[in-house]
C-alpha cells in the first residue's frame, strides 16, 4: 500500500506542476500581450500553454487508465485466489512436507517459500533482515540438502507435474 500512495502522490505532484506551468505561461503570455510583444512571440508561448495543458489532461486521463488497469488486475488475482484457496493451501503444506523430508531448518524453509514465490536474494534478506550473503548461503543450504543445482532445479521440482501441455491437457514430461 506504500507503494501505492508514493505513486498517487508522484502523480498529483506532476500534474500540479504541469499545472504551474501552464499558470506561469498564462500569466506571462497575458503580460507579455498587453505589453505590445510581437505576435511570434505570443504563438510561440501560446503553444507552450497548450503543449503544458495537453500534458496536464494526458497524464490524468493515463492515471485513470492506469488506475482502472490496476483494479482490474487485483480484483482478478484475488477472484483467482479465492477460488483456488485450497488448492493453494494443498499446494503449500505439500511443499512444507517436502521440505522437512529434506531436513531444511525452519530458516531455509522460510528461504525456500520466498525463493518459490520470486524473490532475489536481496529481497529475501530485506525481509528476513539478514544480510544478502546470510540469504544467498543458506538457499545454496537448501539446494545442497535437496540434492538441487538451484532455484529453476527448486521451482521445477514443485511445479513439474502442475503444468499442463495446452493441447493435451496432461502434464508436460
Amino acid at each position: 500500500m506504500s507503494d501505492d500512495r508514493d505513486h498517487n502522490r508522484l502523480r498529483i505532484t506532476s500534474a500540479f506542476v504541469f499545472g504551474v506551468i501552464a499558470l506561469l505561461i498564462a500569466s506571462d503570455l497575458l503580460l507579455d500581450s498587453r505589453d505590445g510583444v510581437g505576435w511570434f512571440h505570443v504563438a510561440l508561448e501560446g503553444s507552450v500553454l497548450v503543449a503544458a495543458l495537453a500534458g496536464v489532461f494526458v497524464m490524468l486521463k493515463r492515471f485513470r487508465r492506469v488506475d482502472a488497469d490496476l483494479a482490474l488486475a487485483r480484483e482478478d488475482a484475488e477472484r483467482w485466489r479465492a477460488e483456488n484457496q485450497s488448492l493453494l493451501q494443498g499446494l503449500s503444506a505439500a511443499i512444507r512436507e517436502q521440505f522437512d523430508a529434506w531436513g531444511l531448518t525452519e530458516a531455509e524453509i522460510e528461504i525456500g517459500f520466498l525463493l518459490l514465490k520470486g524473490l532475489s536474494h536481496q529481497e529475501i534478506a530485506d525481509i528476513r533482515s539478514t544480510s544478502e550473503r546470510t540469504a544467498r548461503e543458506q538457499a545454496r543450504s537448501l539446494y545442497r540438502k535437496a540434492s538441487l543445482s538451484g532455484r529453476n532445479e527448486l521451482s521445477a521440482f514443485f511445479l513439474e507435474d502442475l503444468l499442463q501441455s495446452a493441447a493435451s491437457g496432461r502434464p508436460v514430461s
